[in-house]
């Protein structure tokens, strides 16, 4: 059973996610032979306060 957990930047629609998650799913079961029924997903959102990269967060204005 593929258990995938995939942080992002919050802001993305449900439309968005789907179409995210039904190619994972696609490209899982192509890649490992597995029906679709036993890839999970889990998508968390993460604020951009709360993610910092190189010692700065991403929601730091002078990051551009």
């Amino acid at each position: 059973m593929p258990f995938i957990h995939v942080r992002l930047f919050e802001g993305r629609t449900q439309e968005q996610k789907q179409a995210f998650v039904d190619a994972i799913t696609r490209e899982t079961v192509r890649t490992l032979g597995c029906s679709a029924e036993a890839v999970d997903i889990v998508l968390e959102d993460v604020r951009k306060a709360d993610w910092a990269t190189g010692g700065r967060f991403w929601s730091d204005p002078s990051r551009g």
